[in-house]
């Protein structure tokens, strides 16, 4: 039997470092509906790519361009990444290597898929899921099915699904060691996280979800407390002897 062809459209593309899927499922999505939001990632790289010479980010760095002068968007997330070292104690800190050299890619990349979101929906487009490197925000259904099921990669086993995710408009960020290794500290001591080997974060906002996973991964073992205390997000965390913790509201069913 041949399966049935996905109503709608949908596209790879390598941007941002990273590869970023696009799936509509709407019957009225085309090509056109890609490419403008494909241009939109390009934009937020060309603007806050830490590798780029030219862009804001690196001329802020380099001491040519006042954050006065920036343009708003990187005003707002620099912002936003002030409020959220606050808020995470310190855990989540875009000035962690140095304070003359911002990267605030942790939070740049949710930013960026919510936007792109916000982009599709403004065209009229209501079942949808954006992924960039691994997070993803979903919107509607995934059609013909009633939702989107999204598997989370489990942390040492490779090909392997530690759980499945099941929702209509959610966004689910996941860190932790084994897509990039250990590129996350502890900003307080400057060393990776001990006793922990993931940590995903669901909830409305993929930029917050991305920062809050990040921030509770950097916290270790000490995360699932913090993690508890959120307000409408909720987490799973997987520990270094792989037992998983769940708060009360996490979304699916076991893969």
């Amino acid at each position: 039997m041949v399966a049935a062809a996905l109503p709608g459209v949908r596209r790879v593309e390598h941007v941002m470092g990273m590869p970023i899927v696009i799936d509509l499922r709407d019957e009225g999505a085309s090509d056109g509906m890609l490419d403008r939001a494909f241009d939109e990632f390009r934009a937020v790289d060309a603007r806050f790519s830490t590798y780029k010479d030219d862009s804001e980010i690196t001329r802020i760095n380099r001491g040519e361009l006042a954050l006065a002068d920036a343009h708003a968007d990187v005003r707002a997330i620099l912002a936003r990444c002030d409020s959220l070292r606050s808020e995470t104690r310190g855990f989540f800190d875009v000035g962690a290597a140095s304070p003359e050299a911002l990267d605030p890619s942790g939070l740049v990349k949710g930013w960026s898929v919510d936007r792109v979101a916000a982009l599709l929906s403004a065209q009229g487009l209501r079942d949808f899921a954006v992924s960039a490197g691994g997070d993803v925000v979903t919107r509607g259904r995934a059609r013909p099915d009633d939702c989107w099921r999204v598997g989370i990669q489990h942390p040492t086993i490779s090909e392997a699904v530690a759980k499945v995710v099941a929702g209509t408009d959610l966004a689910i960020a996941t860190s932790g060691t084994y897509a990039r290794g250990h590129h996350i500290v502890d900003p307080h001591t400057g060393r990776p996280p001990v006793g922990v080997l993931s940590v995903t974060i669901t909830g409305p906002s993929l930029a917050t979800a991305d920062a809050y996973a990040t921030a509770a991964f950097a916290m270790g073992t000490n995360g699932p407390a913090w993690t508890a205390r959120l307000k409408g997000y909720e987490a799973m965390t997987i520990l270094a002897d792989e037992r998983v913790l769940l708060t009360p509201g996490f979304p699916g069913a076991d893969a």
